[in-house]
């Protein structure tokens, strides 16, 4: 006769556990296998290719000159004297996170002297990340946007956006998700009038998630011009703009102009979301430091609101990590620190600038049809090369050039490659030979020679 264990300790028989009414099989065992998420599906396919030429396109991380992902000298030395500071307590902080950090967070999206700060009417929460802050916003809109009236959607995301998005608004209850417009594969760029044509028809109230500067995944954004009409669409429809801003800094250069559309619908009277990121801008990948910024027309309102985002940040992460946050503090307290940081982000995007310019001239003199101008169009960490669903399953099955299957690639990736890729700087380079025309698939091969140091 089997045995197995008595809940005292002691042992006792198979037919004994089954006559108490305690099941052998596991609660879990009808739990079906969820469905990978597409850049999951995408780096475990990477991993178990065997050629030793694979190249993966579809990094999140901005790589330096050698190809990995580091640490600027000013944000590891602060990280060290942090770490060796005895004179910091190691408390729990507040549930908004590290005061220093919301307000200077704040400052850096809106600028000191926006109006809703001086009047008091700007809240500011830190979160686990750009994703805890984009779930922070959806739950405050789920249980209090327009909660006298009857509000269950619909919020509408551009096509293409992050993969995560959609579900991160589905889990906080919100199944009117619905998708606008962005990406023109024709233009190569914004798609400015379908974009305008699907809000036109969206219903009053509806929650317009954007892309303040750097669009993920494309890297193509709206001009000032474009801004503007599409202010005043939002106004006339009684829009709620909820701003994605994960890498201030990194499109242009410029924060101020980085966080241009927010500061001007916070200078409209419009309230608004911002999630933001700091783990580009500073290297502090593992940290996950994040805020969400809610601007509101009343100060009135301002406690209440405070007040049920506490609530929901305890039942979401109760209180954040402060040592991220204490590195984004100092710096952005520390007027040199400020300045030092701000040059080592432009020279980021100066170094993404290059890359770009690179990766078209190499495509013009391996004769690829067409124009690449949108690869220096578009700024931040992605671009959109224009590629269908087709001709990047060719990439990946015949060429194993992992890209996203929307055709979107981090350029970082293409002149320094990845750590797990044999491919490095005194080895050949990865060039992509891009040859596309209306009836063909395209072609794809490796240049022997190495591409230009950078």
């Amino acid at each position: 006769m089997r045995q197995t264990c008595n809940s005292d300790g002691g042992v006792g028989s198979t037919e004994n556990v089954q006559a108490r009414g305690i099941t052998l099989l596991s609660i879990f065992v009808d739990t079906p296998t969820a469905e990978p998420n597409p850049e999951t599906k995408l780096l475990a396919d990477f991993k178990t290719d065997t050629h030793l030429r694979k190249v993966y396109l579809a990094g999140r991380e901005y790589l330096n000159k050698e190809g990995q992902t580091s640490v600027s000298p000013l944000i590891g030395k602060i990280m060290q004297q942090i770490c060796t500071d005895p004179t910091l307590c190691p408390e729990y902080p507040s549930s908004f996170g590290l005061p220093e950090f919301t307000r200077r967070a704040t400052e850096l999206v809106l600028g000191r002297d926006c109006h809703a700060i001086v009047e008091n009417r700007v809240l500011g929460v830190q979160t686990v990340g750009c994703t805890g802050a984009v779930r922070l916003g959806a739950e405050l809109l789920k249980h209090w946007y327009n909660v006298s009236g009857v509000w269950c959607g619909p919020v509408y995301l551009s096509s293409p956006c992050d993969d995560s998005l959609a579900g991160i608004f589905e889990a906080a209850g919100i199944q009117d998700v619905r998708r606008y417009r962005y990406w023109d594969t024709e233009q190569r760029g914004v798609g400015v009038q379908k974009m305008m044509e699907d809000l036109e028809m969206a219903p009053e109230q509806s929650v317009i998630v954007l892309s303040a500067s750097a669009h993920c995944p494309t890297g193509s954004d709206l001009s000032q011009k474009h801004w503007r009409l599409l202010t005043q669409l939002m106004v006339r429809c009684r829009f709620f703009p909820f701003f994605l801003l994960p890498a201030q800094g990194l499109c242009h250069g410029d924060f101020q102009q980085d966080a241009w559309p927010v500061r001007l619908c916070a200078s409209l009277g419009m309230e608004l979301l911002c999630a933001q990121s700091f783990s580009h801008s500073f290297g502090l990948y593992g940290e996950r430091v994040g805020h969400l910024l809610c601007v509101l027309k009343q100060s009135s309102t301002l406690l209440a609101v405070q007040s049920q985002a506490e609530k929901q940040v305890r039942a979401l992460w109760s209180r954040p990590s402060v040592r991220g946050a204490r590195v984004v503090a100092t710096v952005l307290s520390n007027p040199a620190h400020h300045v030092e940081w701000q040059e080592g982000v432009k020279s980021m995007v100066e170094r993404g600038i290059l890359v770009r310019e690179r990766l078209r001239e190499k495509l013009r003199l391996l004769g690829c049809p067409g124009s690449w101008d949108h690869l220096i169009q578009q700024g931040g960490l992605y671009c959109c090369t224009g590629l269908n669903v087709q001709q990047v399953e060719f990439l990946e099955k015949r060429r194993h050039i992992y890209l996203h299957p929307n055709g979107c690639l981090n350029p970082q990736f293409c002149l320094a490659a990845p750590p797990g890729s044999l491919q490095r700087r005194h080895t050949p380079k990865l060039a992509v030979w891009l040859c596309l025309s209306t009836h063909r698939i395209i072609r794809v091969s490796c240049l022997r020679s190495p591409l230009p140091s950078l």
